[in-house]
């Protein structure tokens, strides 16, 4: 269950792997916003929104002895933007995000739309149920629960180490 994408969000992923636009987009933010002076900064509306790999929900997995449970970070998204699905062991999670954002003052009105999509896939171990999987929306959490198959909770057998 390896992931390039630590719990804070940032990447774990060399430089040469990341999004080749993003120094480049953040020069240009930078150029508007000196140039547009007291305007508020095209940086500043970006934040609600993340592109590219800051896209990418973060996961929260936990297992014990009777199932496994995942956790997905997904705020501002509605159940129907979400696709949930198993197959042959692999967990697989894909969804899109739509925002738009509005400012109007005085001297000015800005309007940014943005829209992304984000795929997270995870192997998951044999002793699953995938026929008892549930999942559950709440908040912007999802929580998919996983539970494993009976036969293989109680299978688990204690086995005593003998000194030389």
């Amino acid at each position: 269950m390896a992931d390039d994408v630590t719990s804070r969000g940032q990447s774990n992923v060399p430089s040469r792997y990341q999004d080749p636009f993003q120094s480049f987009r953040s020069e240009v933010d930078r150029l508007f916003d000196s140039f547009l002076g007291g305007l508020p900064s095209l940086t500043s509306f970006r934040q609600g929104f993340p592109s590219g790999p800051g896209m990418t929900p973060t996961l929260d997995i936990k297992e014990n002895e009777k199932e496994i449970t995942v956790k997905a970070d997904l705020p501002g998204m509605d159940e129907k933007d979400i696709n949930l699905t198993i197959h042959n062991g692999l967990l697989s999670l894909r969804g899109e995000k739509k925002s738009e954002h509005t400012d109007e003052r005085d001297n000015y009105h800005v309007m940014e739309r943005s829209y992304g999509s984000f795929q997270r896939s995870i192997r998951l171990p044999d002793t699953i149920d995938e026929d008892k999987a549930e999942a559950r929306f709440d908040k912007g959490v999802l929580t998919i629960t996983l539970p494993k198959r009976p036969e293989t909770v109680s299978a688990q057998k204690k086995i005593q180490i003998k000194g030389a």
